[in-house]
Parts: C-alpha cells; sequence; structure tokens
C-alpha cells in the first residue's frame, strides 16, 4: 500500500513539474515574439479574444502563455467568474458590469480570479520560495501594477528571473525582487 501511494505522489509532482515546464516553455517562446508595448483597449471576438500578436502588455505575457501551455482561456475564466462574482472583484475602473473586452487584461482582476481559485501561496523574501511556473505580481512606484512567470533560468545570485513585459516587449530579466510582491501564485489549471 505505501508503494502505492508514493507511486501516486510521484506522478502529483511529476504532472505538477510537467506543467510547469509546459508555462515555462510557452512564456519562454513569448521572448521570441517581437511586441510593441500597447494597452490599449480594443474590442476581442469572445471567446478566445487576443488583441493583435504583435501588441501587448504585461497581463497578456501571462494570458498567452497560459492558451499555449494548457489551452487556458483566461478571458473566458475571469469574464465568468466575475459576471457571477462580480461583487469580489476590484472597483478600479469604475465599472458597474463586465467588459470580457479588458477585464482579463488588468492585473488586479487576475490577482482576484488566481485568489478565488485557491492559488495564492502568499508574498514572500525568499528566493527558494518561487518556483518556475509561478506568476508574480508587484506594485510599481505609484502603486502602478503589474505581473510575471517565474523562469527556470537564475541571475548570478540564484534569484529566478522573471518573464514580463513592462514597456520593452517580452523579457526575461533579475526582477523578482526589483519592486513590491503583491502577490505570488501557483496556477495549473484543470477545466
Amino acid at each position: 500500500m505505501r508503494i502505492l501511494f508514493g507511486i501516486a505522489i510521484s506522478l502529483i509532482f511529476a504532472g505538477s513539474a510537467c506543467a510547469d515546464e509546459a508555462l515555462v516553455n510557452a512564456a519562454q517562446d513569448r521572448l521570441k515574439q517581437d511586441v510593441t508595448y500597447n494597452g490599449s483597449y480594443m474590442k476581442l471576438a469572445y471567446p478566445g479574444g487576443d488583441v493583435p500578436a504583435n501588441i501587448g502588455v504585461c497581463t497578456d505575457v501571462i494570458i498567452r502563455s497560459y492558451r499555449a501551455a494548457f489551452g487556458f482561456d483566461f478571458q473566458k475564466a475571469v469574464h465568468e467568474d466575475m459576471k457571477a462574482n462580480f461583487s469580489a472583484y476590484p472597483k478600479n475602473w469604475g465599472l458597474k458590469r463586465t467588459d470580457r473586452n479588458i477585464d482579463h487584461r488588468r492585473v488586479p482582476n487576475l490577482e482576484t480570479f488566481l485568489k478565488r481559485r485557491g492559488a495564492s501561496l502568499g508574498v514572500s523574501q525568499s528566493a527558494s520560495n518561487f518556483q518556475p511556473g509561478d506568476i508574480v505580481s508587484w506594485r510599481l512606484a505609484g502603486g502602478l501594477p503589474h505581473i510575471g512567470i517565474v523562469s527556470d533560468r537564475k541571475a548570478a545570485d540564484g534569484t529566478p528571473m522573471v518573464i514580463h513585459n513592462i514597456g520593452a516587449g517580452p523579457q526575461e530579466e533579475d526582477v523578482l525582487f526589483a519592486y513590491k510582491i503583491s502577490g505570488h501564485f501557483r496556477y495549473i489549471p484543470k477545466d
């Protein structure tokens, strides 16, 4: 019985490792794309909508990486959860109802969605607490929200690199502790 339990646990962790690897690979593929930073509001197809491939912001790194790694549609998932639980989401933009064109492209909404899915790991200042494929969110100067995916590559001091878009297109940089961390998440979609 112990052997079967041990095998089951090993398979769970192996499956998680494969999922993390798929997500990191998808995020690293974003680095090959020529993307101009542009957060303009656009009308999107639904479900599965996306802004043109040559533009994007930090949230688009997350959205596109999850779509490539898992076929997961943050647009649909966030929209459906917001529609059913609108009061649980931030009111930073003065909206009275959901907007499937933009809601998933806003960091505070992604943070709320991930928390509601039980994916929050708590904020840490220890590099060892961050694994490849984790999502990290920050607040930049002036409280501006930002988000990225932890890479499997490390800086010279052992700090995990982060794949994000802060204005120069998708980059893989040593920025994990460069800003005030506001969220740390580990999310493998089940649906």
